[in-house]
């Protein structure tokens, strides 16, 4: 897809602790986020878009999982500690969407299987 066709882009990212990540990394998303956008693109990112009010999830995962299914591409924000990233992530891998891995330069590759060397493959083989 040419890059100056509009794309649908679900961002992964965490979402429940957003605001306590510290403010370098909010200010990093929000611009990515923002840049997209100037970009021509949509974004769902699910801590604007996503309706977060629901007491037990499935509310969140059912808007999640469509906004997922829907869009041309999947650009993960990793941080090991948000579970619902991990979540959104394997309902996007089930379904074969392209990724590309946000914030790479920062996250290096373990010495064992993990997420994180999941997602530096997936950024390699899609080139996004």
């Amino acid at each position: 897809m040419s890059e100056n066709l509009e794309k649908k882009i679900f961002l992964i990212s965490p979402v429940r602790d957003r605001d306590k990540l510290p403010k370098e990394e909010q200010d990093f998303i929000r611009n990515y986020v923002n840049d997209l956008i100037k970009k021509g693109h949509k974004v769902h990112d699910p801590y604007y878009n996503t309706f977060q009010n629901d007491p037990i999830g499935v509310d969140i995962c059912t808007q999640n999982r469509d906004a997922i299914r829907n869009s041309d591409e999947i650009h993960f924000y990793w941080s090991p500690t948000s579970g619902g990233s991990k979540f959104d992530f394997g309902m996007a891998f089930m379904i074969d969407k392209p990724v590309k891995f946000v914030n790479k330069d920062q996250i290096p590759r373990t010495p064992s299987k993990s997420f994180e060397n999941v997602l530096h493959e997936l950024d390699a083989k899609y080139g996004l």
